[in-house]
């Protein structure tokens, strides 16, 4: 059994930390990269393949836990509003603010993942975690960036009706939102979602159970074809993630204190940080990036580097 180095937890979680955020698929790249270097590494994800208790997936877990603390960390005044609007909303049984709104429409759109993650994560990873399945499904990703592009092209103008609409209801409410903070009211074209439009977009998520396909950009591209402009899908797709991320590994957190675990705690503990804080500068870097660029440079980098890795493994 292939025992787990502390610059192996270095590397995997500085990998696992960016690529869990960037639109190009962090499990892919977890497959794609030991393939690559061999040897040691690639035992540890097959032995990964083999068996449900093995230290790497143990290993996996806790750097989910750390990205998932990184972007909590990152958002914590917007989660803050979020969980007070949600407690108002069940209180009151009404949606008068931003913060409200934005609460259950993350709340609807974390259904799809929750129910569909636990059943297929596993029988899928079995499927299609060899090399050039990864690959492939990195190139089908690439493809998805661009029609994604495509599809905010031909709906910009429905957030504008959403937007209408908010306003609309908003307005109808009285004078409530006035006193929100102008924080929250950034983000009104994220409130400004259907229930039915969070749903998909929520349902877009579940094809990252795929190795190769990345769950930060099929959220993108979801929030893209309602007509969200490229930050604000970006910040409903971290938003998002958070809750699923967290939830996957807390649900797996018994794997870090079991005997499986037991020799491997140090790299453990280090590749939680190291992918914690290249989550938390990767989102920093994202949030800059997708207010002027868009998804473009991600898709060509899923198809050149799934294109050949596909040569290679093939």
């Amino acid at each position: 059994m292939a025992m787990l180095t502390y610059f192996q937890a270095t590397v995997i979680g500085a990998v696992q930390g960016v690529t869990e955020l960037f639109p190009i698929s962090s499990l892919g790249h977890s497959v794609l990269v030991a393939a690559w270097l061999g040897g040691d590494w690639q035992e540890l994800v097959t032995e990964s393949e083999s068996t449900t208790r093995t230290p790497y997936l143990a290993f996996v877990v806790a750097l989910h836990v750390g990205t998932a603390v990184a972007l909590l960390g990152h958002y914590r005044r917007d989660w803050l509003a979020i969980v007070t609007g949600l407690v108002t909303t069940i209180r009151t049984g009404r949606l008068d603010t931003v913060s409200q709104r934005l609460a259950i429409l993350i709340l609807i759109a974390t259904v799809p993942v929750a129910v569909l993650g636990p059943l297929l994560q596993h029988p899928l990873h079995a499927l299609f975690a060899a090399p050039v399945c990864a690959a492939t499904f990195l190139v089908c990703n690439g493809v998805v960036l661009v029609i994604g592009e495509g599809l905010r092209r031909r709906n910009e103008p429905s957030l504008a009706e959403y937007g209408r609409r908010y306003a609309r209801r908003q307005n109808h409410a009285g004078a409530r939102t006035a006193t929100a903070p102008p924080r929250r009211q950034a983000d009104r074209p994220l409130a400004a979602l259907g229930f039915g439009d969070a749903f998909g977009i929520g349902a877009a998520q579940v094809g990252a159970l795929l190795t190769g396909f990345s769950r930060a950009g099929l959220t993108m591209v979801g929030g893209l074809w309602r007509g969200l402009e490229h930050e604000h899908a970006a910040k409903f797709a971290f938003l998002l993630a958070t809750p699923a991320i967290l939830g996957a590994g807390v649900l797996q957190i018994p794997e870090l204190i079991g005997p499986e675990a037991a020799g491997i705690r140090g790299p453990v503990l280090v590749g939680a940080v190291v992918s914690g804080l290249s989550s938390w500068l990767a989102v920093r870097f994202l949030e800059r990036y997708f207010q002027t660029r868009t998804l473009l440079p991600f898709a060509a980098y899923c198809v050149v580097v799934g294109a050949f890795s596909i040569i290679r493994f093939a």
